[in-house]
């Protein structure tokens, strides 16, 4: 009897230690969880707001850079409203300016005693105060030559920037071609009703191969059914002599309502398109027996064209 007791004591210490060995190894974890910081820490980098941190601690800035022009008015609505538009997307970013027609900063200068930078002043500015990351955003409407000039000259500095990239013009894509001429389209539709009426957009026009933009915007509107809409440009082709060709073929218009294709209403709309001089596109067509209308209103002044550097803007941000 003795003996089966001292077995049954056995077996019951036994199965007491088996018992607590289990136990302990369950509380392991509850005594020693995983510290929260280290398993917050993988979802802290891929935050939205880690990766606008540079901007927001003032070392991040966005520059966009404008031909420019000497016309105050025109300047305010379209160019600042450009930049007022990338500003309130990119609240966390300084947004700065420069142009790059010198004739017209050393002109407001003289004139009004307005200080802008070029691009070289603005990068070394930009530079000297510290910004690590610089988003160079240019109202251009294509990729010619003051376009090629400005990818050259950043290629300079990029040892003065942690980070710099530089956003496309206002005509890069074929997404691009069709919201511009919506916005276009929708903008002079009060004018387009009337069938003997034709609306021509004065281009600027360059000997770079990016001249093409014109024609193939030309393409896109009459394949859309823009008919009576006609591109021409100052410098370049299709030229206003072009464009009278096409207007005369069709035959039917009695009235031309001329508009700059330009993000500026400066001294070519101003002066070239609606000037009373002899050469003037204006005079030229009035000569040929039309009624002509001028709208001095500059693409910059569009919302959708202003949103479509915001979205230019935005892809060079992601870019980095």
């Amino acid at each position: 009897m003795k003996r089966k007791m001292s077995t049954l004591l056995a077996a019951l210490m036994v199965l007491a230690l088996c018992l607590s060995g289990c136990g302990s190894k369950e509380a392991e974890p509850a005594v020693e969880p995983a510290p929260a910081e280290e398993t917050e820490k993988p979802a802290e980098t891929e935050t939205p707001e880690d990766k606008e941190e540079p901007a927001a601690s003032g070392d991040a800035a966005i520059l966009v850079v404008s031909f420019g022009t000497s016309y105050n008015d025109s300047r305010d609505i379209t160019i600042g409203a450009v930049e007022q538009a990338i500003g309130e997307a990119f609240p966390d970013y300084e947004v700065r300016r420069a142009f790059t027609a010198q004739i017209i900063i050393d002109k407001l200068a003289e004139r009004d005693k307005l200080e802008i930078d070029n691009v070289t002043q603005a990068l070394d500015r930009a530079a000297a105060d510290g910004i690590k990351t610089l988003i160079v955003q240019p109202t251009h409407l294509m990729n010619g030559l003051e376009y090629g000039d400005l990818v050259d000259e950043l290629g300079e500095y990029e040892n003065d920037f942690d980070k710099i990239v530089l956003g496309e013009p206002l005509l890069s894509s074929d997404a691009d071609f069709e919201k511009v001429m919506k916005a276009v389209t929708e903008a002079s539709k009060e004018y387009a009703e009337s069938e003997d009426t034709a609306i021509v957009f004065m281009g600027h026009g360059t000997e770079a191969e990016s001249n093409q933009v014109y024609s193939t915007l030309q393409d896109k509107l009459t394949g859309a059914g823009f008919e009576n809409y006609y591109i021409g440009t100052v410098e370049a082709a299709p030229a206003l002599e072009d464009v009278m060709a096409s207007l005369k073929e069709n035959g039917t218009y009695k009235k031309v309502v001329l508009e700059p294709l330009m993000v500026v209403c400066g001294d070519h709309a101003n002066n070239d398109m609606a000037g009373d001089e002899e050469d003037s596109w204006k005079t030229i067509l009035e000569q040929e027996g039309y009624e002509v209308e001028c709208v001095l209103k500059g693409l910059g002044e569009l919302p959708e064209i202003q949103q479509l550097y915001v979205e230019h803007t935005q892809a060079a941000i992601d870019s980095l």
